[in-house]
């Protein structure tokens, strides 16, 4: 059996990677490791919680003496684990910090005392390359975050780097563009959309919609870091994009057309500081490994929709009875 670790299996892109891991290699043992915060839930796992090949630990990536066994004994580790959320970095960054970064470090020392290990995958983000006026972000570009969220994976995203080319411990760093899919915690925009549309309720859209982001399904993401723990080489950076690029104000109209709503139900509210514009990545290191996205952008969302839909026991908790998310809601978008 293969051993493989993924860090914060209980969160949004986590999650469906432990579903599609255990689906497609019958060969791997996976170890979730998951602090279990606002927006890694049990519930993302419930179906596999019992699963003869799946192990779920309860614990921080940052105390070493949770995480470190866990990567010494690992053959694969893939690292999610991270505070993701851009307004939340704004509100206050701190666990931003602490989470992305030095987390990030204790588990690289911990995987230069590892035996097995020949892949560690640091999922990084596109938003390390900064607002892309035009043209699409090459792994060669500079790196220019511009919020704290952003600021924080680019440390880690080039701390993994330093520890290959320091220590040679095997590292491959993917930056990808924005995930959608089930699971996704209802702070972001998709599901935040979904869920207040289907309430009736208004949705929230930041300055004038114009902000342009490239969507790629969760499944798609889930495939590509699949191809590169077997394919991938030490040392690289691989952009993994899904190719659809969207303006806010069109995915909202999107989202309302979906579930049959009227464009009245948004909101303009003032946008967030250092919004970047626009995002896009150039995929064409990972495609010339034989990735390509399978998922078309309408069908992706018109599922993503409906799975809201159908799956109201997972969110609707959230929004109706989270005191912490409640209180997030209001300090972002109240007035």
């Amino acid at each position: 059996m293969v051993e493989v670790l993924v860090t914060g299996g209980a969160g949004f892109i986590g999650s469906n990677f432990v579903h599609s891991a255990l689906a497609r290699h019958p060969d791997w043992r996976v170890t979730t490791l998951d602090k279990l915060t606002y927006c890694g839930r049990r519930e993302n796992l419930h179906d596999v919680m019992d699963h003869p090949r799946h192990t779920f630990v309860h614990g921080d990536i940052g105390d070493g003496s949770v995480s470190g066994p866990l990567v010494e004994r690992a053959e694969v580790v893939v690292h999610f684990a991270a505070e993701t959320h851009v307004d939340r970095s704004i509100l206050a960054a701190g666990e931003f910090i602490r989470t992305d970064v030095e987390g990030t470090f204790v588990l690289l020392e911990a995987a230069r005392r590892a035996p097995r290990l020949r892949r560690f995958v640091q999922i990084s983000t596109d938003e390390v390359y900064g607002s892309v006026p035009e043209g699409a972000s090459r792994e060669t570009d500079e790196l220019k975050p511009r919020n704290p969220y952003a600021a924080s994976k680019a440390g880690a995203d080039r701390l993994a780097y330093s520890y290959w080319a320091t220590h040679k411990v095997p590292v491959i760093i993917t930056r990808a563009s924005n995930n959608y899919g089930p699971y996704q915690f209802p702070e972001k925009v998709i599901p935040l959309f979904v869920t207040n549309a289907i309430d009736g309720r208004p949705v929230p859209l930041y300055g004038d919609g114009r902000n342009v982001r490239d969507w790629l399904h969760v499944e798609d993401h889930c495939a590509a870091l699949d191809l590169l723990i077997e394919k991938g080489v030490n040392g690289e950076v691989y952009n993994i994009g899904g190719g659809n690029e969207v303006m806010n104000v069109d995915l909202t109209h999107r989202i309302l057309a979906c579930l049959g709503k009227p464009a009245s139900l948004i909101e303009p509210v003032p946008d967030r500081p250092g919004h970047d514009r626009r995002y896009c990545l150039d995929t064409a290191k990972l495609r010339a490994l034989g990735w390509m996205p399978r998922v078309p952008f309408e069908r992706g969302l018109r599922d993503t929709v409906e799975w809201y839909r159908r799956n109201e026991w997972w969110w609707r908790p959230i929004k109706e009875q989270d005191a912490a998310f409640k209180s997030y809601y209001q300090a972002q978008y109240g007035r």
